[in-house]
């Protein structure tokens, strides 16, 4: 078996920059002691990555942009401009315990379409637990505790669900980084492959994240 090749790199835990050899102060925010070192594997995912052609901005002024789907909640369908978009990547940001996970709850009841949520801090039923409290709709609704991107990926393209929430992203991994959950690298890695999956297949993803500081 070949060996996999990794390669080394530090990342700033204050900017989330990353840079090829440490230094005592991070060159992009100028703060001091806050590079680690993380080795990433080299290997290829062995994903096949489709490209799209450059489309001219009359061509897609002419198609209808796709309807907005209603929350049921005005002050969440005031700020996403009447409803979620399909293709859309939306960040859910704020500090622990404000309500961030009822809130992506009542937005998956509120449309009323096939939802995904994905709790990679809770069980199924830990999150069942708390819609029954909420009354949320069950009909729609679709359960996971999933934490490997791989395997969340694998849930969206099974069940092509309208919208999916991911609970939170500081928990999500991606089995190819050496690096822990919540780290800038996996933060970012796991982000721009959701923001892939949303745009190919069309769907909307909800991203719930924690502000720790």
């Amino acid at each position: 078996m070949a060996k996999i090749k990794t390669k080394t790199t530090f990342l700033c835990s204050a900017c989330g920059d990353d840079f090829p050899k440490w230094n005592g102060q991070c060159p992009s925010c100028n703060e001091w002691g806050t590079l680690s070192e993380f080795k990433v594997s080299a290997r290829k995912s062995g994903r096949n990555i489709q490209y799209r052609d450059s489309r001219s901005l009359m061509d897609v002024l002419s198609e209808d942009p796709g309807e907005r789907i209603p929350t049921g909640l005005k002050e969440a369908d005031r700020v996403l401009g009447g409803g979620i978009l399909s293709g859309s990547l939306i960040l859910l940001g704020g500090n622990p315990g404000v309500g961030k996970s009822t809130l992506a709850l009542h937005v998956c009841s509120g449309i009323n379409r096939k939802a995904l949520y994905v709790s990679a801090e809770e069980s199924e039923n830990q999150i069942a637990i708390r819609a029954r409290r909420l009354k949320i709709k069950p009909d729609h609704l679709h359960l996971s505790g999933e934490n490997d991107l791989d395997g969340i990926i694998a849930h969206i393209e099974r069940l092509s669900p309208v919208l999916v929430v991911i609970d939170s992203i500081q928990t999500v991994m991606n089995a190819d980084l050496d690096s822990l959950p919540g780290s800038p690298s996996q933060i970012r890695d796991c982000g721009q492959r959701l923001l892939e999956v949303s745009k190919h297949k069309g769907v909307t993803i909800l991203i719930v994240g924690h502000v720790t500081k």
